[in-house]
């Protein structure tokens, strides 16, 4: 399963990588693809919820506002 989400505040390389390691904490979490440019953040794997993704984001210090 992949699912994208809009994430606002990252602009540069050490953005990408902050959310890359939360969000690849969470249980079931296969893979995490960052595009600074779009603002987007796609998650791949299963058995994780939207809610703990945006709880990771907000961790990096970003803000999922869809997805």
């Amino acid at each position: 399963m992949s699912t994208t989400y809009d994430v606002t505040g990252m602009t540069c390389g050490h953005c990408a990588q902050a959310v890359t390691t939360e969000v690849s904490a969470l249980a079931g979490v296969t893979g995490v693809e960052v595009d600074v440019e779009q603002g987007t953040v796609t998650v791949e794997g299963e058995g994780f919820t939207d809610a703990q993704v945006a709880e990771a984001v907000d961790e990096a210090g970003y803000e999922v506002t869809s997805g």
